[in-house]
């Protein structure tokens, strides 16, 4: 199978073609590997090639997409027997001892594992440049990023490697990336994808796995593939009448859309996001769906200052699991990984399960938007993606550096303006992307703008909780009245190897 041909299908097509038997796997695995090799030496989207395991795999015909090659994540979608290293030094030595659900599950459909996909250190940044592997770029510019924390999966699928990747979102990491690669991404409800065997609600329930695709079909079957509770998940979601691949060729009926472009951080909104969320909302008006203006009613700062105590909690536990199990030590984690981990050892317990129980105000609050109307709409991201290196600044580092010498000196700095200061500069380039993550509820970017110089830009749909079939519904009739596939069917031209 040539490259040119390898790149026009997706993984529906792609499985198609096999199961009719005009190709094999091994002919389709051969083209993705051919591809990876001329193009993931200047995007760095693969940091562990399976390449002659993916070639020899053996797979269940009658899966869904049997024998399609598919690349995971290399943050919590662990191999048995394979490392996972969470993009950190401190989990270098990582080996899995089993299948993660998402790999289980990935194996029963049919899918064929080429490797794994490069992310930040834990999947704390919404950029893909880690001590351990390097900057992952983006296809679209090599000069910039392709977002975080699923950076590496979408450059590598919108690289044409593979036609999706594995994917995780605990603040925003699937439709990032999604956004900034012109890809199609999908967060579940809480719950809907176990997390298993290891974590019953992983990032205490922020964060779900799933993938990021070309095409809206393909996230639709992929969904079936991976729904369900496992045994010992802490609650069961109902599942839909019918397959979501089924689901989302049906009509969403007339929706009420509350749209709105402002950050609720009051931080800055690039222009090109503003217009491609104006644009869809235009679309949306012409698919006959009612769009106005109108946004959840919270407090946007205290958002901010409990996603951020996830962060401490989490990372600190992180960083305490790699040096008892792998004998890990400060050394092996990156500058801004060691600050927020102190920054968890010295919270105060009442303060982080106060944050926690905060979580139920934004809710609520979401719950009363979703009492007036059907879905939201706002930009995915804040700004456009940043230049490789461009967030790792003098005043940056002297910012965690001053934070680091006041814990060390055993100053209280979680009720400080420090903190507040470290949030914004975390989440202001991505301030959209936290609320569905803490309230459970499931969100997509769609990629429905480019701008004059050609970068992606997407836009964000949320939907209550359990929702995902009328998001996946709006995204099938998007993507007919504005179908994006036509920039990847010219991905040789776009991307050829000597412009890499």
């Amino acid at each position: 199978m040539k490259q040119s041909e390898y790149l026009r299908y997706d993984a529906t097509a792609l499985a198609d073609l096999i199961r009719r038997g005009e190709v094999t796997s091994r002919e389709v695995c051969e083209a993705a590997v051919e591809r990876a090799s001329s193009v993931n030496s200047s995007l760095n989207a693969i940091c562990f090639p399976q390449f002659s395991e993916a070639l020899a795999q053996k797979f269940p015909e009658q899966g869904v997409f049997a024998g399609v090659p598919l690349l995971l994540k290399d943050l919590a979608q662990e191999q048995a027997d394979r490392p996972c290293t969470y993009g950190s030094r401190g989990f270098k030595n990582n080996i899995a001892p089993q299948d993660s659900e998402f790999v289980r599950r990935s194996r029963e459909g049919g899918l064929v594992f080429l490797g794994r996909t490069a992310t930040p250190e834990f999947g704390l940044k919404a950029i893909t440049e880690s001590e351990l592997w390097g900057a992952s770029r983006n296809p679209w510019n090599t000069k910039l990023t392709p977002g975080g924390s699923s950076g590496g999966s979408g450059a590598a699928t919108a690289a044409g490697i593979v036609p999706m990747a594995g994917a995780n979102d605990g603040g925003g990491s699937i439709r990032i990336p999604a956004a900034y690669n012109g890809l199609f991404g999908l967060k579940p409800s809480r719950g809907r994808i176990s997390s298993g065997p290891v974590m019953g609600e992983s990032w205490t329930g922020a964060s779900s796995d799933h993938v990021v695709t070309r095409t809206v079909r393909d996230s639709a079957a992929m969904l079936d593939v991976l729904s369900g509770s496992a045994s010992g998940d802490p609650f069961v979601i109902p599942a839909p009448s019918v397959a979501y691949a089924d689901l989302m060729q049906q009509s969403p009926g007339s929706l009420k859309i509350g749209v709105f472009t402002a950050s609720p951080y009051d931080t800055q909104v690039a222009p090109e996001c503003v217009t491609a969320v104006e644009e869809t909302a235009r679309i949306l008006e012409n698919l006959g769906h009612k769009v106005e203006y109108a946004r959840p009613e919270f407090d946007g700062m205290a958002l901010a200052r409990c996603y951020l105590g996830l962060y401490f909690g989490e990372v600190s536990a992180m960083m305490a699991k790699a040096k008892a199990r792998l004998g890990a030590s400060d050394s092996d984690f990156e500058l801004d990984t060691r600050l927020i981990g102190m920054l968890g050892n010295t919270m105060p317990l009442s303060d982080y399960v106060l944050r926690r129980q905060q979580w139920n105000e934004f809710a609520r609050a979401l719950g009363a938007f979703f009492g007036g109307y059907n879905l939201y709409l706002c930009p995915t991201t804040g700004q456009m993606p940043a230049r490789i290196g461009e967030l790792e600044t003098p005043a940056h580092l002297k910012l965690a550096a001053k934070l680091m010498l006041t814990l060390k000196a055993g100053r209280m700095v979680h009720r400080s303006g420090q903190v507040d200061q470290m949030a914004m500069e975390s989440l202001a380039r991505t301030p959209f992307t936290q609320l569905a993550s803490l309230t459970g509820t499931p969100a997509m970017s769609v990629p429905m703008h480019w701008t004059a110089e050609g970068l992606p830009v997407g836009v964000q749909l949320g939907a209550p909780h359990g929702g995902e079939k009328v998001l996946l519904q709006l995204a099938a009739q998007l993507e007919e009245a504005a179908p994006w596939f036509g920039y990847y069917e010219r991905l040789e031209n776009a991307f050829p190897p000597a412009a890499l």
